[in-house]
């Protein structure tokens, strides 16, 4: 029955097998796609301040080195608009390949950029063109890797498979974090300041081959050839998410809001910490491999958290997560103000690298399970990226709410942070639980419903 509703004739162990190819898929394939994009945020706290813009206004650096490590999400609500339709019309495949050669492309022309010393104002306006295309093309990532790991997988597992491709951006973020590390060790700082920075970017090249050649051997999913095989694959997959889906990505937004635990530990709190204007004095190379520990937590951790999700539901682990790491913000910025760079790293790897990642280890399946397979990519990708581009404007609003000379700044970002974290909660608890859904028999009912509804009109 299973298989003459999906028109598949392939055997059971064919399909098992193409379950682990699909995680193993999006797990590599996310991994260097984020490899591109996180690298930009360790060189716009760490590096670009002092080599995109003018050295006058330290402060004025930062808040613009910032803003344009901002700018990328600025575009990735255009590219889930564009990428989500073009997966939910095409194919959840085609949309990952070709979000991955933008990416690579465009990272790789980051490390190629004249400075601000080269050629003035021209530099950081290069620079703000290419993140926005790495916006652009990352904006399709998740919401078609999680799609195509979710159509792949069993009821009852979603969430452990799923988690594979939310395991892959923590590895990207690790890989991002590493490349980094023995450059500013091994060069002096003029060194690295000067070239040593454009290593990690131009090493794209390769990855662009490797997520190439990882992707092109994933099957295109059974539900969304089933799909478009009844002919119901919409049109204009946007106007009809919202139509029909309009509050639950109205929820699916504030639930993104989470993200800002990621935001002040690695954003800000980098900028705090290391920034002289700041007057911390922490080493950058803290800051370097402070991610790079809480993210070896976090891949551990996530597919654990990927498999509870399955038996207790997504709900409690979001709402849990995101709060309690919310609260722990105040202890972490905290530390960063008393320079205990112990503590500091603590509590980082056990808000970010811990807490965040109950949230974040459940996020993909959840928000996949709210949208039917004919807007699904579209419906993730527009609520994660509007969700995405609130927080990314945060360390420059956080910059300019508490500015270097500020006596409290623990307490004013982490409040900002926490009553974020307590409206994605909110927006969760709010929302129903989908872990025991079947999404095969609810495409079913979807697609006799477009049936019924379109014999309907014809009849009228």
């Amino acid at each position: 029955m299973h298989e003459e509703v999906r028109g598949q004739s392939s055997p059971k162990p064919k399909i098992e097998t193409m379950h682990k190819r699909a995680a193993v898929s999006g797990f590599f394939g996310s991994t260097l796609e984020y490899y591109d994009f996180s690298i930009y945020a360790s060189a716009a706290a760490l590096v670009f301040p002092g080599v995109f813009f003018p050295s006058g206004n330290p402060t004025v650096a930062l808040v613009a080195s910032l803003a344009t490590y901002a700018v990328g999400y600025v575009a990735r609500p255009l590219g889930a608009f564009v990428l989500g339709n073009w997966g939910d019309r095409h194919g959840r495949k085609n949309v990952l390949v070709f979000a991955l050669l933008l990416m690579g492309f465009s990272t790789f022309l980051v490390g190629l950029l004249p400075t601000y010393g080269q050629v003035g104002i021209v530099a950081p306006i290069l620079l703000v063109v290419l993140r926005l295309i790495q916006g652009f093309a990352v904006a399709g990532e998740l919401s078609g890797a999680s799609a195509l790991i979710a159509e792949h997988s069993p009821a009852g597992k979603r969430g452990f498979y799923t988690s594979f491709s939310l395991q892959g951006t923590q590895a990207g973020s690790i890989l991002a974090s590493a490349a980094f590390i023995p450059l500013s060790a091994a060069l002096p700082s003029e060194a690295f300041h000067s070239w040593g920075w454009r290593v990690p970017f131009l090493l794209s090249a390769f990855v662009v081959v490797a997520g190439y050649l990882i992707r092109r051997r994933v099957a295109e999913t059974p539900v969304f050839l089933a799909e478009a095989k009844e002919h119901v694959v919409p049109q204009a997959p946007v106007v009809q998410v919202v139509r029909e889906s309009g509050w639950t990505i109205f929820r699916a937004i504030l639930m993104g809001l989470a993200n800002v635990i990621g935001t002040t530990a690695a954003v800000f709190g980098t900028a705090y910490a290391t920034q002289p204007a700041y007057g911390i004095g922490m080493s950058p190379a803290t800051y370097l491999w402070m991610p790079v520990m809480a993210n070896i937590v976090a891949v551990i951790l996530i597919p654990f958290f990927g498999r509870l999700s399955d038996r207790i539901g997504r709900r409690p682990l979001m709402i849990f997560g995101s709060l309690s790491s919310g609260v722990l913000s105040f202890a972490y910025l905290w530390a960063i103000s008393q320079k205990n760079v112990v503590l500091t790293v603590v509590l980082a790897i056990l808000m970010w690298g811990v807490l965040y990642q109950m949230w974040n280890a459940t996020f993909a399946s959840f928000f996949q399970e709210l949208f039917p397979t004919r807007t699904r990519v579209t419906g993730f990708a527009v609520s994660q990226n509007l969700g995405l581009l609130i927080v990314a404007f945060l360390p420059t609003i956080f910059t300019l709410v508490a500015p270097p000379g500020s006596a409290n700044v623990p307490l004013i970002i982490g409040g900002l942070t926490f009553v974020l974290a307590a409206i994605s909660a909110a927006a969760t608890w709010a929302t129903r639980e989908t872990s025991t859904l079947d999404l095969d028999a609810l495409e079913s009912a979807d697609r006799s419903a477009d049936h019924e509804a379109t014999s309907a009109t014809k009849s009228a």
